[in-house]
């Protein structure tokens, strides 16, 4: 298993528009994934489940990923949340 911390800091928090891209980006893996917030657990590769955290800005989350690729995983998921502006450069 593979994990990693992130610290939100994109002013309107983790919202619709990179939580879409960022459960698209989590479907393209085998491994199963999955985004901690404040003690909750949910399946990355749900919207619902993403948006249903509601995480705002100056926030820790976690990324967990289990199987095959979860190295590769924890790569593109990283990439994107700085693509999308919702993480500094040196996460």
């Amino acid at each position: 298993m593979a994990k990693k911390q992130f610290f939100i800091t994109a002013e309107e928090g983790l919202h619709a528009r990179p939580a879409a891209a960022l459960v698209s980006e989590a479907n393209r893996f085998q491994s199963e994934l999955s985004l901690e917030f404040k003690n909750r657990t949910v399946n990355l590769k749900s919207i619902l489940g993403v948006m249903g955290l509601g995480i705002p800005t100056r926030s820790d989350i976690t990324i967990h990923a289990d199987g095959p690729d979860e190295q590769e995983a924890i790569a593109g998921t990283s990439a994107l949340l700085f693509e999308k502006g919702m993480i500094d450069a040196d996460q």
